[in-house]
């Protein structure tokens, strides 16, 4: 009975395709939802824990004293996160350098794609809270960017592909997977924006943000950036569904932790239509990444706290210190000509105040030059590192 249901979601999709001189065989995904439907009693009771945890990191934003401060960092952290994923070797400070002073330790297209993932990030956020649906055109709008000067500028940014791809292997015919054929990419994706728009009552959000992102990831759109865009439109789905009230939660933490075992549930839904198995390690990866936000989130907000009140009490005048540390926050590594023009006072007194940051251990140089010295806010920068690298978590 079980392996019925498995094979009747498959269906007949595999076709015979050449590519070149050989001939391979691609698959066709069903369009979703899948039939048959999902088990979600069997899921009821992680789908109950990941909402509680969603709902908690939600509520958390509404007592952070400036939410724009988390979202700067946390896109960061995500466009490093989701970037590693696919190869590149960008570290939270190459990426923040590379915004102060366009200056990477890396090679330039490395740093370039994470700059990238960012931009095009903040777009499709902002499309989304101006009431702009998610949709074929936005992720073009989106791919367009991602792909902007990189490595990926050959590769038809913002367009569908019109040639066979490969997942896998140094040719289709020893690929791991084969997705469609690109004449059918344009139905395919069609026919995921319809599920996208229509409310099926059995799947909750959370479900259907899993069960999209396998499916973009199965269609495979694009000639590069589809792992990268794929794990971004959970987040746009998350937040157009009014679940986030601002996108604080991302997924590629859990899925590079766990790469090994995020890409051979994706296959297995391709090869066994295995549905619950990956929903299943899907919400484990919401329950996750939402209590490792909460937590991420409550240590940043008690070490401003701290430092405000290390500099108060110094027994000095705070009032430079202070509006440096508010700069700070917002950026954590920072020239001193930037400081100064951010916190609106004169060059001179930016020095002095961050020579008392210094002083008492709060930021430290990271460039070693004498002219253009770029600082950083020691311990929150720590944090904010140790998010971004899955080693070290």
């Amino acid at each position: 009975m079980q392996r019925n249901k498995m094979r009747s979601r498959i269906g007949s999709r595999v076709i015979t395709t050449s590519v070149g001189e050989e001939r391979v065989e691609a698959y066709l995904p069903p369009p979703l939802p899948p039939s048959p439907a999902v088990n979600m009693e069997m899921l009821a009771s992680r789908l109950g824990e990941a909402h509680l945890v969603v709902g908690r990191l939600d509520g958390m934003t509404a007592i952070l004293p400036d939410i724009p401060i988390f979202l700067y960092t946390y896109a960061r952290q995500e466009a490093l996160l989701s970037s590693q994923i696919e190869g590149t070797q960008s570290s939270l400070s190459d990426l923040l350098l590379f915004e102060v002073d366009g200056a990477p330790g890396v090679p330039l297209d490395d740093v370039r794609e994470v700059s990238n993932y960012v931009t095009a990030m903040t777009h499709g956020l902002t499309r989304i809270a101006g009431g702009f649906p998610l949709s074929q055109r936005l992720m073009r709008e989106m791919h367009e960017i991602l792909l902007s000067e990189s490595r990926g500028s050959t590769k038809l940014p913002g367009e569908f592909r019109r040639s066979q791809n490969w997942i896998g292997g140094s040719r289709p015919g020893n690929a791991v997977y084969v997705p469609p054929p690109p004449m059918h990419v344009a139905d395919l994706m069609s026919d995921l924006e319809r599920f996208i728009h229509t409310d099926y009552p059995e799947y909750p959000t959370l479900i259907k943000a899993g069960l999209m992102h396998v499916q973009f990831e199965t269609i495979h759109p694009f000639l590069d950036g589809n792992g990268r865009l794929g794990r971004l439109l959970i987040t746009l789905l998350l937040c157009a569904s009014g679940l986030l009230r601002h996108p604080i939660l991302y997924l590629s933490l859990y899925f590079k932790i766990h790469r090994v075992r995020y890409y051979e549930l994706l296959q297995r839904v391709r090869t066994h239509g295995d549905w619950e198995a990956w929903v299943e390690f899907f919400l484990d990866g919401v329950i996750y990444t939402s209590e490792h936000a909460t937590e991420t989130a409550r240590k940043i907000l008690d070490l401003f706290e701290r430092d405000h009140e290390r500099i108060k009490q110094s027994g000095r005048s705070a009032s430079s210190p202070l509006r440096v540390h508010q700069v700070l926050q917002e950026r954590p590594l920072l020239s001193v000509p930037s400081i100064a023009t951010n916190a609106g006072i004169s060059l001179p007194t930016a020095y002095s105040a961050i020579g008392f940051l210094q002083n008492i251990g709060m930021v430290r140089e990271v460039t070693a030059k004498k002219k253009n010295r770029i600082f950083a806010y020691d311990e929150y920068f720590q944090i904010l590192s140790e998010t971004s690298d899955p080693d070290t978590t």
